[in-house]
């Protein structure tokens, strides 16, 4: 496929850039002992972009042909043109730098291509079977698995010359939980890039069917947090969301321009000095973390950008255009999620660095405060604003782990919040590779890191 793409373009005189993209999923759902719901689904096709006189041009075509290649350069070719006549800020053209030539095959994907979907339905329906069966007050069960093959290849006129194939498969759990009128949900979710094996041994699969129905049981007889300005003990998964919603998009080049909170602060200090949160494709810590990338949609190969080091904003996340711009090298954050979409600036894996406390010791210290589990839905705005749900909260007094709170909620300012942080633990793990984000078109990306404490506005219900 690559020498068939650099054929197709080296003519051209105009920056040219194919991006050829196979996205094949399966998905399957488990319920009441059985496999309510199976889908298949396939989508290939040729995404083109072209640079004319200060502009660009998009076009795609699902025809893998090079008659239907070479038309759909040149619709891309025409779009520029036109762009380029009502456009006042011109796009410079790209400096030359160095872009990938890699051939990259992850592991698990030839050998979960070729695993039968029979035996995968098979261990989706023992293990609906298992947790349904875990305690007497849950009335129902779900287990999905599913699973996204990702072929991609990149040439482009400057040198682009790179091939991957991923898979990246994923693995949720669902309890419902009832007593009388009282319902309760508890459930988790682990992704990964990689095989069967990496999935199902991620340490936050490991104990899953055990640990949701013990969570869906527990929060029968829990109560509401009394809300209110609180120092708290932050899980991996709700520092994996912190560091994505709320500092994570804010950071991205694009928003930046458009005037979100993190522009202008590049050197400034947003956190205590024990903050640093980086995002990089290339897995750091534990292998396979849900957005893996060797390179980008650009060609661009992925490696580590710091975005805060030490409490110091450092640097926003770019595509090659934004890198140029604001005078940074590329580090591999343009992504599209199909092959008719665009590239634009995303995360891929985000993480906060762990640092040297135990989580003992972080509760220890704490004379009234909660630790904070499970991360639920979230949101936040350009302001860093967030609002965030959590499954449920431990209360600690003077030092000790004591009741279980349900329905608990998160609110803050994200670079307010992070100058509070006061200790974090050397634990570390990846948990959020389940997710997807959401920019205009979905991503797979993962986020966490290690238990942080800090302090932010806690929401629960007046009994």
């Amino acid at each position: 496929m690559r020498d068939f793409l650099k054929n197709i373009i080296k003519d051209e005189s105009d920056f040219v850039e194919l991006r050829f993209h196979e996205n094949y999923v399966n998905s399957m759902l488990a319920q009441k002992g059985r496999v309510d719901q199976s889908s298949t689904s396939t989508q290939t096709g040729i995404g083109v972009r072209v640079m004319n006189n200060g502009a660009w041009g998009y076009s795609s075509t699902s025809i893998i042909e090079e008659g239907a290649i070479k038309t759909a350069i040149g619709a891309a070719r025409d779009a520029a043109k036109e762009m380029s006549e009502c456009k006042k800020e011109k796009v410079e053209a790209f400096e030359k730098i160095d872009l990938s030539s890699e051939e990259y095959v992850e592991e698990g994907y030839d050998s979960l291509m070729k695993m039968p979907l029979s035996d995968k339905m098979e261990k989706t329906i023992q293990a609906e079977n298992e947790l349904h069966k875990k305690h007497s007050s849950i009335h129902m069960a779900s287990v999905r698995y599913s699973e996204i093959f990702e072929n991609k290849t990149i040439v482009s006129t400057d040198g682009a010359f790179c091939t991957r194939k991923l898979v990246r498969p994923e693995f949720k759990t669902i309890a419902y939980a009832g007593e009388n009128a009282d319902q309760q949900i508890a459930g988790r979710g682990v992704g990964v890039t990689g095989s069967w094996n990496c999935l199902f041994k991620h340490p936050s699969c490991e104990n899953a069917i055990e640990e949701t129905a013990k969570e869906a049981v527990d929060l029968l007889s829990a109560s509401h947090v009394k809300g209110g300005k609180k120092k708290v003990i932050l899980s991996p998964s709700l520092v994996g969301l912190l560091c994505h919603e709320a500092i994570g998009h804010t950071v991205e080049a694009d928003f930046v321009m458009a005037g979100s909170v993190a522009k202008g602060k590049i050197g400034e200090k947003v956190g205590s000095e024990l903050v640093t949160i980086c995002d990089s494709g290339l897995p750091q810590f534990s292998g396979g973390p849900g957005g893996f990338l060797p390179f980008d949609d650009e060609g661009v190969a992925c490696s580590e950008t710091k975005i805060i080091e030490k409490g110091i904003l450092k640097s926003y996340l770019h595509d090659r255009e934004s890198a140029q711009r604001f005078g940074v090298q590329p580090r591999g954050n343009a992504r599209a999620w199909g092959y008719a979409d665009e590239s634009l600036i995303r995360m891929t894996n985000t993480y906060f660095m762990p640092g040297d406390k135990s989580l003992g010791e972080m509760i220890s210290e704490i004379d009234d405060g909660l630790l904070i589990l499970g991360a639920g839905s979230g949101q936040a705005d350009a302001t860093g604003e967030f609002m965030f749900g959590s499954s449920c909260a431990y209360e600690i007094k003077k030092g000790k782990k004591g009741k279980m709170f349900k329905e608990v909620t998160l609110s803050g300012v994200a670079f307010d919040v992070l100058q509070t942080v006061d200790a974090v633990s050397k634990d570390f793990c990846w948990d959020l590779g389940s997710g997807y984000c959401g920019k205009g078109q979905p991503a797979k990306v993962d986020a966490g890191g290690p238990y942080i404490r800090c302090e932010l506005m806690v929401g629960g219900r007046i009994e």
